[in-house]
């Protein structure tokens, strides 16, 4: 279940239901599916094949179909990062830079742990969004942000997107972001 660290704070918010409040008064989407649908030999993979990647898809196909219709998604894709991922540290690089997009970030995790640093309203700053298996979140277009891998440097997840391009991030330069 994801947890919020508020970063000038510290301050921690715990339980689907807070979490879910607190995002949406920062205009970011959160839901949960249940991550026990995923079948058992794909629970602990973090390197896929494209059948994996296509199980995966299909395993959670209702979910996705029913976002992408609410929310006007075109367009998925599964991402695994691992240590095992060629190039992992210059895609860290690359991630772990405050940006804004055209349209929402997306991310359904299905398997590892991840987490979003956001910016919030002004009287809350940047936050973290810690994800686990289950947790979906959407980023609005245009809210300063980025994503990372947690200590245990594992995620599989689902993309989706609106322009069929997928990930395009536009560089954010904020004095106001600290890295901790």
């Amino acid at each position: 279940m994801a947890e919020i660290r508020i970063r000038n704070t510290n301050e921690r918010i715990t339980g689907e239901e807070n979490v879910r409040a607190f995002l949406n008064s920062q205009e970011v989407l959160y839901e949960h599916w249940d991550p026990s649908k995923l079948p058992e030999h794909l629970r602990e993979k973090f390197v896929l094949s494209d059948e994996e990647k296509n199980e995966i898809l299909s395993t959670f196909d209702a979910e996705i179909r029913d976002l992408a219709s609410r929310r006007g998604y075109r367009t998925w894709d599964i991402v695994a990062l691992s240590d095992a991922t060629p190039n992992l540290e210059e895609l860290l690089k690359k991630f772990e830079n405050v940006h804004t997009h055209t349209e929402d970030e997306v991310r359904a995790i299905t398997a590892g742990r991840g987490i979003f640093i956001i910016k919030g309203t002004e009287d809350v700053g940047y936050f973290d969004v810690e994800l686990e298996a289950g947790d979906v979140i959407s980023v609005p277009e245009h809210k300063p942000h980025f994503f990372t891998l947690m200590e245990n440097r594992q995620i599989v997840a689902v993309r989706l997107f609106i322009e069929t391009e997928g990930w395009i991030a536009h560089p954010y330069a904020d004095p106001e972001f600290q890295k901790a």
